[in-house]
């Protein structure tokens, strides 16, 4: 059986302990459904983007939102076609609750390489000697082991992943080593690097570490390509010792849910609601989410935004919408003309 080699740093212990807390707000955050929705969507569009430009996608952040609501555009057929493969991925991991075998990962395979590779080698494992470089620079990061001993190591990591050893190591450092471990063996002739965040991200959701999926660590590896693949070649560098790669996957975590935990706490108006209405389930129409937005971002609403906000929707309609918001002491009406302002009570 695989056993990973590693020791517990201050640097360690200090993002395990940013990724605890800040994991502690997330859960227990009151938002408003409109916000969960949308902090989802985000996580998404970015693991996708991200996820698939380290590996050389050419499509930027907005091109691929765009390819991931359906939309069209000019660009190369497996650029885009890969962004429609790694969503169907992300869904996948967000709804199994399958354990982790061979089977999943040889079918995370097959969906990520579908349409990009020949079938006989989707969901199959590479038969030929390959060199692992860095996408941007072309520089050899390392050399898998040969394709005879991928089946067994294989095994071995599955054997370590459902092993009482690993379940005595935190969630995020068994993540970060089944991450480092499954590219290294790089099974495939293309999509360890997808399939392998992918099969830690989906263990950290086994775990109780989906902190609601509103993180993505794709952006903290793509922001400094670099760094991600020095950070893998340290653990060659360090006889198999994976300690600095840990301290470097735990501080992506820690970035990350960082920056999301600032998100909500900003988003103070949840918080503000829930206290008023008594921790009451807070059912608001889509239109009511989209004017509470709307008076977040730009201070106040006024009759004569009503058109640009809906489109085609009647003035007593909107007036009907806003009269439930301050009839809940949501909002408040400064005024009594048409140049009133409805602003947050």
């Amino acid at each position: 059986m695989y056993t990973p080699k590693f020791s517990i740093t201050n640097q360690i212990l200090k993002n395990i302990g940013s990724i605890e807390a800040s994991k502690e707000i997330i859960d227990h955050a009151p938002l408003l459904p409109y916000y969960e929705r949308e902090f989802r969507k985000d996580a998404m569009v970015r693991s996708v983007h991200y996820g698939t430009h380290i590996e050389g996608n050419e499509l930027n952040l907005n091109q691929a939102e765009k390819v991931l609501a359906g939309e069209e555009i000019v660009a190369r057929d497996r650029d885009i076609q890969e962004v429609i493969n790694y969503r169907k991925v992300i869904d996948i991991i967000g709804e199994t609750n399958k354990k982790i075998d061979e089977d999943l990962i040889l079918n995370l395979h097959k969906i990520t390489v579908s349409k990009i590779l020949p079938k006989e080698k989707s969901g199959e494992y590479r038969k030929t000697q390959v060199v692992v470089k860095n996408s941007r620079t072309g520089e050899v990061s390392f050399r898998p082991p040969p394709p005879n001993e991928i089946s067994s190591q294989i095994k071995d990591l599955l054997q370590f992943i459902n092993s009482p050893l690993a379940i005595d190591i935190h969630p995020v450092l068994r993540a970060g080593i089944v991450h480092f471990e499954f590219v290294r063996i790089h099974p495939f002739i293309d999509g360890n690097g997808r399939v392998g965040r992918a099969l830690s991200t989906l263990l950290l959701f086994q775990e109780g570490y989906d902190i609601r999926k509103f993180f993505s660590l794709e952006e903290y590896f793509d922001s400094d390509s670099r760094a991600y693949y020095q950070a893998l070649q340290s653990v060659g560098k360090n006889n198999g010792d994976l300690t600095s790669w840990l301290e470097y996957f735990t501080q992506g975590l820690a970035i990350e849910l960082s920056k999301i935990r600032d998100k909500i706490e900003n988003i103070s108006v949840d918080i503000h609601l829930k206290k008023k209405l008594g921790g009451k389930p807070i059912l608001l129409t889509d239109r009511q989410l989209k004017i509470i937005e709307y008076i977040q971002k730009v201070g106040y609403l006024q009759n004569k935004a009503f058109e640009s906000l809906f489109p085609m929707v009647s003035e007593d309609t909107i007036l009907n919408e806003l009269k439930g918001l301050l009839s809940n002491k949501i909002i408040r009406k400064q005024g009594i003309t048409k140049a009133a302002r409805y602003i947050m009570a």
